[in-house]
């Protein structure tokens, strides 16, 4: 078991043509701890674990690795000192097998079978090692989120890492995901494994660190034992200001349903129900929180209703427009009646990277009077629009000249927020309103999403983050296999409670019985 330090990394800087990512970083971590790493989104967080990986090559410092001087060139370098890195979005072959996947790259010589065979058997040995148990023979297509993330991990530890960075490993993770994650990482702690951990939630940072290190504006701002600190004093080393953790919201005042959905099934392009029998209303006033187990049939609710998927079966009402099967719905007409949408993907349905930023904040309003002459959109009027919206929500940088993928992911999703709710529509659908996106973005936005509340607007809120279901919402449903399993106020909401709701597929089928 290694001792001492297994990362050493002295005024680490790198430059990207004017912008400095990093800024004279200094960081240590102990071998065989649990390091976490927070900041905010374009803090230099990625950056510096993209040099110590070696996706990048810094211009000035130094990196040691167990007491050795190393510099990068590439990640096979990286990964021969013992650094591997399990990405946010994996890097699998979904067609591929488990086994093939872990052996991708690292065949073992000539003879295939000769390689599998020993790939096997290490594999078997590290997944009993570390209880990482996961059917080497199953194709990674059919295998559940979680257990993708435990091949990504195998991987690394088939490759000999010593040293793994995880970057947000509990991004798309059910509860009981999260739970089983951090007993693998403490069994992979017990044995000596060092972990450098990314994320932007604290509960985590609280639950699993030994010790915590803050970035602010590419410079490395504190470093904490995390038994000696708090979720507040890290959110404000992470900021530079007090962060409001909890939403201060009054007691919501209700007016009539603006959403009435009545017994909705959709179907997917294969013809499977994924929402089954769906009944519950949205008043004016109040926001409704749907949480569940991402792939349970929240995606395509949302999707129908925002008129990008048919209707099956059933009804939708919407600010007082009925809509069933026999009309034709579409995003543009549940415009026109009042209704936005933030998607939950906001790289594949709300902009478009490659476009630039005032591009991205017409998208779905290309055709308002305000932005065309007689025969042609007018350019400059969309960009002074999109400045206007940037002043709203603190869109950092203000450019509405700068391409979409070059904002961070939190400044990605104030532009679509940004777009959606100063139209000022009678109805929100908003879904994973803060995924990847750092707290000082997460406080603006549930202000934001309390503020369309306050103003009598009816939000439909879907998120993954119980924590976030529970603290915006005014009630939570929970949807299980397509269907409404149940339903509580946020006053009495816990994360047992809805996660055994979750999980009930027993509940769901029984309360379709009830409502049918």
């Amino acid at each position: 078991m290694q001792s001492g330090m297994a990362i050493k990394l002295t005024d680490v800087s790198k430059r990207f043509g004017a912008v400095r990512a990093n800024d004279k970083v200094s960081l240590s971590v102990e071998a065989g701890t649990i390091h976490g790493i927070v900041g905010e989104n374009g803090a230099g967080k990625s950056t510096l674990m993209s040099i110590l990986y070696g996706f990048y090559q810094y211009d000035s410092g130094t990196t040691e690795v167990f007491g050795k001087d190393h510099y990068f060139n590439n990640s096979r370098e990286a990964l021969a000192a013992g650094i591997g890195m399990v990405h946010q979005h994996f890097m699998l072959v979904d067609p591929f097998t488990v086994l093939e996947n872990v052996m991708l790259g690292n065949e073992g010589g000539k003879l295939l079978k000769e390689g599998r065979e020993q790939a096997r058997t290490e594999l078997t040995r590290l997944a009993d090692e570390y209880g990482l148990s996961v059917d080497v023979n199953a194709r990674v297509s059919s295998l559940s989120v979680g257990h993708q993330q435990r091949v990504e991990i195998l991987k690394a530890l088939y490759r000999g890492a010593k040293i793994l960075i995880l970057d947000e490993p509990t991004g798309v993770l059910t509860p009981q995901e999260t739970t089983e994650l951090f007993r693998i990482l403490n069994a992979l702690k017990d044995q000596g494994v060092t972990i450098i951990l990314i994320t932007h939630k604290l509960q985590e940072i609280m639950a699993i660190t030994d010790n915590v290190s803050v970035m602010r504006a590419g410079k490395m701002v504190a470093h904490r034992k995390t038994s000696e600190t708090s979720k507040e004093d890290i959110a404000e080393l992470m900021v530079g200001r007090k962060v409001l953790l909890q939403v201060d919201k009054d007691e919501s005042v209700t007016g009539k349903p603006l959403i009435s959905v009545k017994n909705l099934t959709v179907k997917d392009a294969q013809g499977i129900e994924r929402v089954k029998n769906v009944s519950f209303d949205v008043k004016a006033g109040e926001v409704v929180g749907i949480a569940g187990v991402s792939g349970n049939g929240q995606s395509e609710l949302l999707e129908a209703l925002s008129g990008i998927t048919k209707i099956d079966e059933g009804s939708i009402e919407i600010n007082g427009s009925l809509l069933t099967r026999k009309q034709p719905i579409s995003p543009s007409k549940m415009r026109d009646i009042g209704l936005a949408h933030v998607p939950e993907d906001r790289h594949r349905m709300g902009m478009v990277n490659s476009f630039a930023a005032y591009e991205s904040s017409a998208l779905g309003y290309h055709n308002d009077e305000a932005y065309n002459g007689r025969f042609l959109m007018s350019r400059q009027k969309v960009k002074e629009y999109c400045g206007k919206l940037m002043d709203a929500f603190d869109v950092r940088p203000r450019d509405p000249n700068l391409k979409s993928a070059n904002f961070s992911g939190g400044n990605q999703q104030k532009l679509i927020l940004a777009r959606e709710i100063e139209r000022n529509p009678d109805i929100l659908l908003v879904g994973q309103p803060t995924r990847g996106v750092d707290i000082g973005a997460i406080e603006f936005i549930h202000k934001r999403i309390i503020e369309m509340r306050d103003a009598g607007k009816a939000v439909l809120l879907v998120s993954v983050e119980l924590e976030e279901i529970i603290s915006v919402s005014d009630r939570v449903l929970v949807m299980c296999d397509g269907y409404i399993s149940g339903e509580v106020s946020a006053a009495e909401a816990d994360e047992k409670t809805l996660g055994l709701m979750m999980t009930n597929t027993d509940a769901a089928a029984n309360l379709e019985e009830v409502v049918s």
